[in-house]
């Protein structure tokens, strides 16, 4: 289980690629994993139905006990088999209905494996904290698949929408796991329910999990979301919220409700706003012309149905609870994969303009006569035999006493003669011929057939309801393990139990419902106005346009747009601060060394006066280089305090950022105060003086606060004999504190993407790869590969390889320098660059890999290799840049975290703690003894960020910037 869980994952990555390789033939790949799920646990049906759990388990968080563990109980088998079953099928169904849309097959794929495993890992893990995880990653996933036509605005919205509720709903959740893990001291799910808490402490985390339930599972008053998530993919809307993740919230009652089901809160929250839930989903659904939407709300309502009977909290109930699961499960994913077969072929959903369907596609219609029929509980199928289940135990319920019981069974009776009726209307709406308003019949629409391999999918799932209804008595039996565990009861699923009151519930209710469609076509009631002058969905809006003015309103007043206030803001709170915590210490101590070696205090000089200097400077270049001046002046510090890692990186660190303040100040006048004065500098002064003086008089303090040996005593042996390396500055980094530069390699990439985001204005897009195809459509055939072997020379016609009649004209030495404005040319410079850069990479790669033992690692290497770019970029332009970067800048920012965070996982799969270091020795002839620490692959992932967070800034930056310069002066030598 834990390996098919990895699977998952993997399988999720590699999607995309293969998308570009193979286009929609990717669903038949995405298909096998969930298949492979599918059979493994089919295959561990009879340890399970004989007791012999399956149980595996990982240590994950040793501190807070958290393990990735997974169990296969009876409950978790049932959702297993829906889950990878029903996944299966849909994504098999998926290579028809995204025929021709080749440019999104792999991300859908990709999301579409991952949310199946997300699932999987859902139902499967009997982790309480994992739970919680999982159950916020198939919210995530859900808002990438609801949102899978992100150019569509109705897309975006009802992801967000989605998103939202279901994440404010698990947050609450995680409350309440939180709240059951401390009281229980484990976070076992099977521990907790085996010996399941009492007080009104553990009522409150009952409750929160019972909101985590509803907002998942879209019961009122959550229930707008799932209605306006039908703007997602049809394939979408057949598993998530039919087979998958709304079903995550009925898992959860499913599975608290043995334990907790008598506790004050749960009857009346599970049972009354079920009953709610149906009844408004019921009546909502008999309004929609949307075929897609009449299923939504029709989900809606078998939502509250399902949760009000599983949750009810009896041996009988639970068993009719889980078989209405299962039934759900199949006729409501056939009902939606039919909507999608008609919306794909017909462009249409409107039952007004669906007519005479039902002659010309009567295998469909077949299958969608069958789901339906299951839906409104016809027999001999598996939602008559599920409903009957129902009606029984409530009815018990009631006799017995309970209240809940006597309002579940009013409410479901009267929400099943909706189900009845609305189930007609789709039947109707989708195959019936039509009448207009004169009587007249309308035309049959012309249905241009569907193939086989595009009905496979529902025909399956209907010819499953089908089987499941006459095979009710086999398939009731292993659920019973499940229901056993909630208390005693006598109840059995069959297909027939006679004549009993539960029947005659059904026969009124069916007719009844038949009834309520009869009067809805004779009446026209569903073409009134709605009933109510607002609806949930008019809430939501509310809420969040009220939250948006509000922050719009906070900004206002907090936010002026001054970027010295802000500063000085910070400034004045980090003073007040420190200072309030030196003034109250008890005493201070005072070890102060003037200086390690004579070059220091001549150093520290010339960092003071180039501050004063920089204060001073008129133009912002100056002020920039003299900056930089202190920056330089502490490499000296480092250097001569026998730092040398910190003094190259403090240098490298210094050249980029030196050039990254040069392409700002092109966009910007080139003197201080030409736009806004520079006011207050009295002010100003004095809060630059107290900062100073403040770090000062701490550095000092924190100096001589130290009252036990330093840990960096110690480090040098550590780095050689934990880390099996010499630079105690590399080892820190990517072994001893590896997660400190995780979380710092995460803060590169976020300041790359606001970089990039503030300079690009129409589109976040990477233009590098454009820029590349620019200049190799500008080159004649073969010219980059034969470039290597004879230059190229600059003509009339463009670049030329080099013959004897042009061995004099002026030679080409950067392809991308011929772009550029003569008068920005310089050819020296072209030439230097030519010859340096590819002995800077080289340089940039030995800083690398030497990294362990001697001064570098990936950091400084990285920089190396952004300064080669750098080069390129400054003597050839932007086209330049284009050629010689080796990839996309987001590329190379998420390969590098993947190979590190890989690097950091990787050893978990072994038995170890992350970030455990392997090493590989050898004894090879000429070179001698040799080690290999998997901690260079980690450093590797450093470089990688390092070069992506450089060549983003270059493009975004420097590319960028002058594409919007070029455009802009072109425009203005239009307007002229």
């Amino acid at each position: 289980m834990l390996a098919l869980l990895l699977v998952f994952a993997i399988a999720s990555i590699l999607c995309v690629p293969l998308g570009r390789l193979i286009g929609g033939r990717v669903f038949y790949v995405a298909t096998l994993v969930p298949l492979a799920a599918f059979v493994h646990a089919a295959l561990l049906g009879p340890r399970v139905v004989d007791g012999d759990i399956p149980f595996e388990t990982y240590e994950w968080i040793r501190p807070l006990g958290i393990e990735i563990s997974m169990r296969m109980d009876t409950l978790s088998w049932l959702m297993t088999l829906i889950v990878t079953g029903v996944g299966a099928l849909v994504v098999f169904y998926c290579r028809n209905y995204f025929r021709g849309a080749s440019d999104s097959t792999g991300r859908f794929a990709a999301v579409m494996t991952a949310f199946a495993g997300a699932m999987y890992g859902l139902v499967l893990t009997d982790d309480l904290i994992m739970l919680v995880m999982f159950w916020e990653i198939t919210s995530i996933l859900s808002y990438l698949l609801i949102g899978h036509s992100f150019a569509r605005a109705a897309a975006r919205r009802a992801a967000l929408q989605a998103l939202l509720t279901t994440t404010l709903g698990g947050l609450v959740m995680f409350v309440g796991a939180v709240i059951l893990v401390s009281v229980s001291d484990t976070t076992s799910i099977a521990a907790i329910l085996a010996s399941p808490p009492t007080g009104a402490l553990v009522e409150a985390a009952v409750i929160c999990l019972l909101i985590g339930a509803i907002s998942k599972s879209a019961l009122f008053p959550f229930h707008f979301w799932l209605p306006g998530a039908m703007a997602a993919p049809t394939p979408v809307s057949a598993y998530l919220h039919a087979a998958a993740m709304v079903k995550a919230g009925i898992y959860l009652l499913a599975r608290f409700a043995p334990a907790f089901a008598e506790t004050a809160p749960w009857r009346p929250i599970v049972v009354g706003l079920g009953i709610l839930t149906m009844l408004i989903g019921g009546l909502q659904a008999l309004r929609e012309n949307d075929l897609k939407r009449l299923l939504a709300f029709g989900t809606v309502s078998q939502l509250g149905f399902i949760a009000s009977v599983v949750g009810f909290g009896t041996r009988d109930a639970a068993l009719a609870g889980v078989s209405l699961v299962l039934a759900h499960a199949l006729f409501k994913a056939a009902l939606f994969l039919v909507v999608g077969i008609i919306d794909r072929q017909l462009s249409t959903r409107d039952i007004d303009q669906l007519s005479g369907l039902g002659r010309q596609a009567p295998v469909l219609a077949t299958v969608a006569v069958i789901s339906a029929a299951s839906m409104a509980g016809i027999p001999p199928l598996a939602g008559f035999v599920a409903k009957e289940a129902a009606l029984t135990s409530l009815l018990e319920a009631w006799l017995d006493g309970s209240v809940w019981g006597l309002v579940a069974l009013i409410g479901i009776v009267v929400g099943s003669m909706l189900t009845a009726a609305y189930a007609a209307r789709f039947v109707w709406g989708a195959f019936a011929r039509k009448k207009d308003d004169d009587g007249r019949a309308v035309a049959d629409v012309a249905w241009p057939g569907a193939p086989m391999g595009f009905v496979a999918s529902p025909l399956a799932l209907a010819a499953a309801t089908a089987a499941a209804g006459v095979t009710a008595s086999w398939w009731g039996g292993i659920l019973e393990g499940y229901a056993d565990t909630v208390g005693d009861g006598s109840y059995h699923l069959a297909l027939w139990h006679g004549w009993e009151p539960a029947l005659g519930l059904s026969a009124v209710a069916l007719a009844v419902g038949a009834a309520i469609f009869w009067l809805l076509q004779r009446t026209k009631w569903h073409r009134r106005p709605r009933l109510l002058p607002f609806q949930a969905n008019d809430v939501y809006y509310i809420v969040t346009r009220a939250v948006d003015r509000l922050a719009v309103l906070v900004t206002r007043t907090t936010q002026s747009g001054s970027l010295p206030i802000y500063v000085g803001t910070i400034f004045i709170v980090l003073i007040a601060a420190e200072a309030a915590t030196l003034l109250t210490g008890e005493g201070w101590t005072v070890l102060v060394d003037t200086w390690q070696h004579p070059v220091q205090p001549v150093a520290a000089v010339l960092m003071i006066v180039a501050g004063i200097a920089g204060v001073r400077a008129q133009k912002r270049f100056t002020g920039v280089v003299l900056v930089s001046v202190t920056g330089l002046g502490m490499v000296v510090l480092f250097g001569t305090s026998g730092a040398p890692d910190l003094a190259v990186t403090q240098v490298l660190i210094e050249t980029v950022m030196l050039i990254a303040f040069s392409l700002v100040l092109r966009r910007i006048p080139s003197r201080l105060g030409s736009h806004n004065g520079s006011g207050s500098r009295v002010l100003r002064a004095v809060i630059g003086a107290g900062v100073g003086v403040t770090m000062a008089i701490l550095a000092i303090v924190a100096a001589g606060a130290r009252i036990h040996p330093p840990i960096s005593a110690d480090w040098n042996e550590m780095a050689y004999e934990i880390g099996h390396g010499q630079n105690v500055v590399n080892v820190a980094l990517v072994d001893l504190r590896g997660w400190d530069t995780m979380g710092e390699l995460s803060v590169l990439v976020l300041a790359a993407t606001g970089v990039a985001s503030l300079v690009f204005i129409t589109a976040r897009g990477d233009r590098i790869s454009a820029v590349r195809d620019t200049i190799r459509e500008r080159l004649p055939s073969g010219v980059r590969r034969a470039a290597r072997r004879r230059p190229l020379v600059e003509t009339t016609e463009g670049l030329r390889f080099q013959t004897s009649e042009t061995r004099y004209g002026q030679r080409a030495w950067l392809v991308g320098g011929t772009s550029m404005a003569s008068e920005s040319r310089s050819m020296i410079l072209e030439v230097i660059v030519r010859i340096l850069f590819h002995t800077i990479i080289v340089i940039s790669i030995f800083l690398l890999f030497a990294g362990h033992n001697l001064p570098g690692g990936g950091f400084a290497g990285g920089l190396v290799a952004g300064l080669a770019l750098v080069m390129r970029y400054v003597a050839g332009g932007r086209y330049e840049l284009g050629i010689a970067a080796p990839t996309d800048a987001g590329y190379m920012l998420g390969a590098g975290m993947l190979i590190a965070v890989g690097t950091a996982v990787a050893p978990m799969f072994f038995g170890a703690e992350p970030l455990t270091r392997a090493v590989w020795e050898a004894d090879i002839p000429v070179f001698g003894h040799i080690e290999f620490v998997s901690s260079t692959f980690f450093d590797i992932g450093v470089y990688l960020v390092v070069v992506g967070l450089v060549l983003d800034v270059l493009r975004s930056l420097g590319a960028e910037v002058d594409r919007q310069i070029t455009e802009g002066m072109a425009k203005e030598g239009a307007r002229l």
